[in-house]
């Protein structure tokens, strides 16, 4: 009997000793860069002393589906990334709790940005910066190549810069993705496609992660990036030779932070959401490594001197309908990974036949120009088509089928693959024909 009390009095104070442990963290799943969740991290720690910030770091698409693979018995608190639908879609999984932090904290915070709620209404994410979506370029690199900045999206599909541009896959990178969301509902799918599929054969790369995208700028290995306002910011706060616009046509939208459903540490995770929503919290975004916006108006009275204030500047052009972008958001990536990422050498040099040949017709010492201009008007319809409507990308039946593994989603996949490498050869065929009959 004495070794059986033992016993039990060992397990009491190991499971005691366990529960504390885990009452002392909070879990972060996070697409972040490192400078920003480390600087919460040391802030929020030193602010709660005991409790500990791990965090999990994700590209924005692998914590979505990690969240529902581990949504029996969830491994984490937090989730904290920029793309809304992101949150929109592990709302609608039923994925996310509800919470409603306290009234002094909120109480400054506006209901909206524009026309885009800060806030979930139902409580089940928050707004805690506000993030915009544009380009981002090296002073030197376009100088030593005689290029102006490009202003507008639509500036990316001109033949000056091909080669020149980067950008991240939207299947690793939900900033990206809202991006490409962004360009789609400002002007329509087919016209959207069209010129996501120039701007693609006109980019140098397309990087695994969006922080990749930055460092090929800073850096100068590429001249333009497509980038989410806080890398252009943060690197201009930084020294780099570098500037940021937004486009007329963009969205500002908040960056979110959600409780998973049935987190593990729950008043840690609830502690972290009042902390990022508060003042100090707030403040921590002027700091030159994070340069985002914060949620509260009368904070930019305290930010630095010039710094961007969405409240008061005319920023947007694009009513971003978030419920869209997070129904067809599988659709999407996927269909811009087979016929843009895992294409893009066969695109790039579609395009690039295109753009010889109309300089070959430019300088016009062909005698059937007419028939050449005809070669190339059809390669570029080649070059810019999209294997499926938006109608059918968001319907029902295929929406569903991309959540998962699916026979539907492999033959539509390789559907696109083979539409993709037909086209692209072909118009690069019609393309070298032109210029031969230019010349």
């Amino acid at each position: 009997m004495k070794n059986f009390a033992a016993v039990l009095s060992f397990l009491a104070v190991f499971f005691a000793a366990t529960a504390t442990s885990r009452a002392k963290e909070v879990v972060i799943v996070t697409s972040f860069p490192k400078e920003l969740f480390e600087t919460y991290k040391k802030a929020f720690e030193a602010k709660n002393p005991g409790i500990k910030v791990t965090i999990n770091s994700k590209p924005t698409p692998a914590g979505v589906t990690y969240i529902r693979e581990t949504r029996a018995k969830p491994e984490a608190d937090i989730f904290w990334v920029s793309s809304p639908d992101a949150f929109q879609t592990l709302k609608t999984d039923g994925l996310l709790d509800k919470y409603q932090p306290p009234r002094e904290i909120t109480a400054k915070i506006p209901a909206k940005i524009g026309t885009f709620p800060i806030h979930d209404p139902d409580g089940t994410f928050f707004g805690f910066a506000v993030s915009g979506y544009g380009l981002m370029w090296n002073r030197n690199y376009l100088q030593a190549h005689r290029l102006q900045p490009p202003k507008e999206w639509t500036d990316l599909a001109n033949a000056k810069y091909h080669g020149h541009l980067v950008i991240s896959a939207p299947s690793r990178s939900g900033t990206t993705h809202i991006t490409i969301e962004v360009i789609l509902q400002a002007y329509g799918w087919d016209k959207g496609w069209a010129l996501l599929l120039e701007a693609g054969g006109n980019m140098g790369a397309v990087t695994e992660r969006s922080f990749g995208v930055p460092e090929a700028v800073i850096s100068g290995q590429y001249g333009i990036g497509i980038v989410i306002d806080f890398f252009g910011l943060s690197a201009i706060a930084s020294g780099h030779p570098v500037d940021f616009a937004y486009p007329s046509l963009t969205s500002i939208v908040p960056a979110n932070v959600a409780i998973i459903k049935s987190a593990p540490n729950l008043e840690n995770a609830r502690a972290f959401v009042n902390y990022l929503l508060s003042e100090p919290g707030q403040m921590v975004l002027f700091s030159p490594e994070i340069g985002r916006l914060p949620v509260i108006p009368d904070l930019y009275a305290k930010g630095p001197k010039n710094y961007p204030n969405p409240f008061t500047m005319k920023l947007g052009g694009v009513e971003f309908n978030n419920r869209l972008s997070s129904g067809r958001r599988d659709v999407v990536n996927s269909l811009y990974d087979h016929i843009i990422t895992f294409r893009h050498r066969e695109l790039k040099d579609a395009w690039g036949a295109i753009y010889r040949a109309e300089e070959a017709i430019t300088k016009g010492k062909g005698q059937d120009l007419s028939q050449a201009r005809s070669l190339v008007a059809e390669a570029r319809k080649l070059a810019a088509q999209v294997p499926i409507n938006d109608k059918r990308a968001s319907d029902k039946e295929v929406t569903g089928a991309f959540k998962a593994k699916s026979g539907l989603r492999a033959q539509l996949e390789t559907e696109w693959e083979r539409f993709a490498t037909a086209h692209y050869a072909k118009a690069r065929e019609l393309a070298n024909k032109a210029s031969s009959l230019a010349r």
